[in-house]
């Protein structure tokens, strides 16, 4: 099926990429705290949190041949809340690891999200700090490495200079 590049449904589906990519990544103890009451949602699990194996590929320079890098372990969950009579939304979740807690604050983020009423709110007291939270730990991982930083002047650098000033007498 083609799908315009201006659809709501293919911006919906971006949107819900990106906040999935965002709280897959957080710890349990932000996920907890942005949620607050929402953690003791009423719930029906679809598939119970349940760790297994997943095979990561690589890249020879980010654009050759893949190949298997490696197994990482991965918890992953699916739920559906009970949020009002007329809305049931479904939340899913993979996380990296063995937390069953991580995954399944994900799942119910993640379905809270999708739901309008809840959408807004959400987005400031969960996504919001989490964004600035990574964006802090960014920004200490580059300045950390910013310190290690070695700037090396070559010989061959220094002899092409010493050499067309050579050239130019």
């Amino acid at each position: 099926m083609f799908h315009s590049v201006d659809s709501p449904e293919l911006s919906q589906s971006r949107a819900r990429q990106s906040w999935l990519h965002l709280l897959s990544r957080a710890p349990t103890e932000l996920l907890e705290l942005g949620l607050g009451d929402y953690v003791s949602a009423t719930l029906e699990w679809l598939r119970k949190p349940e760790s297994g194996l997943m095979m990561v590929q690589g890249r020879v320079g980010g654009t050759g041949e893949r190949f298997n890098l490696g197994e990482v372990t991965v918890t992953r969950c699916a739920l559906r809340l009970t949020v009002s009579a007329s809305a049931s939304p479904v939340g899913v979740a993979y996380v990296l690891g063995r937390s069953h807690r991580q995954a399944q604050l994900v799942a119910i983020a993640d379905a809270l999200l999708q739901d309008e009423v809840r959408h807004k709110e959400l987005a400031d007291r969960l996504l919001a700090p989490l964004r600035a939270w990574f964006d802090k730990k960014n920004s200490d991982r580059a300045q950390r490495a910013q310190t290690t930083r070695v700037d090396f002047f070559t010989v061959a650098r220094e002899a092409s200079a010493t050499h067309s000033e050579e050239d130019d007498a």
